[in-house]
C-alpha cells in the first residue's frame, strides 16, 4: 500500500508545471503558446527571461528529486528501491502528462535529472556532463537531452546491473524522453532544429 500511495504522490508532484507557474508569476505568456510549445526551461528561455528559465529548471529538477526522496524516506521496509524506482518514473510521467495542466506537459528532461540525483548522484552527474558536452559542441538542447537520456540507462547498468529496479525505471524514462523528442529528431535530421540563445516571438 505504501508503494502505491508514494507512486501516486510522485505523479502528483510531477504534475506541477513550474514552466507554467513561473511564467504566470513573471507575467510571461503561457510557454505552451510559443516557441516549441513545450512547458520547460528551454522554451521559457526563449521568452528572453533567463531568470524565469533558471527557476523553471531548478523547480522541475527539485520536484523529481523530492519525489524520490519521499519514496526513500517513507517506503515500507524491504520495498525501498522498488518504491524509489516507481516514484522516479511516475514523477517524470506526471511532468509529461500533468493532471493539473490538462495533461499538456513537457518533455521531462529536468525532472528526469532530478530523479537521477535522487537515485545516484554519480549517474546524474554523468548525465549532466553528457548534456553539457553536447551543448558545447552543437548548441542544441534537444540533441543534448536525447544523448543524455541514452547515456543514463548505460550508467545505471554500470552501477546496479540489469536486474535492479532502478535500471528498468531509467530505461523506461529514457524511452519516454526520446519519444517526446520525436519532432526535434526530425528537425535535427532536416537541419532546422533551433539552437540555444535563439529568441522566439512571444
Amino acid at each position: 500500500m505504501n508503494t502505491a500511495l508514494l507512486a501516486v504522490a510522485a505523479y502528483l508532484i510531477g504534475s506541477v508545471s513550474f514552466a507554467v507557474i513561473v511564467s504566470r508569476a513573471f507575467g510571461l505568456p503561457d510557454p505552451r503558446t510559443y516557441g516549441s510549445g513545450n512547458p520547460g526551461a528551454t522554451n521559457v528561455l526563449r521568452s528572453g527571461r533567463k531568470s524565469a528559465a533558471v527557476i523553471t529548471l531548478l523547480g522541475d529538477a527539485f520536484k523529481g528529486w523530492i519525489a524520490v526522496w519521499l519514496a526513500a524516506r517513507f517506503a515500507s521496509p524491504g520495498d525501498t528501491e522498488l518504491t524509489m524506482a516507481l516514484a522516479a518514473l511516475l514523477a517524470v510521467i506526471g511532468h509529461m502528462v500533468p493532471v493539473f495542466h490538462r495533461f499538456q506537459g513537457g518533455k521531462g528532461v529536468a525532472t528526469a535529472l532530478g530523479v537521477l540525483f535522487g537515485m545516484h548522484v554519480y549517474i546524474a552527474l554523468g548525465a549532466v556532463s553528457t548534456w553539457i558536452i553536447m551543448v558545447a559542441f552543437f548548441r542544441m538542447s534537444s540533441l543534448a537531452s536525447i544523448t543524455a537520456a541514452a547515456f543514463a540507462p548505460f550508467a545505471t547498468w554500470m552501477f546496479y546491473g540489469f536486474s535492479h529496479p532502478f535500471f528498468a525505471s531509467v530505461v523506461v524514462m529514457a524511452i519516454l524522453l526520446i519519444y517526446r523528442h520525436h519532432a526535434n529528431i526530425k528537425k535535427i535530421l532536416a537541419g532546422t532544429e533551433s539552437k540555444l540563445g535563439q529568441k522566439a516571438k512571444v
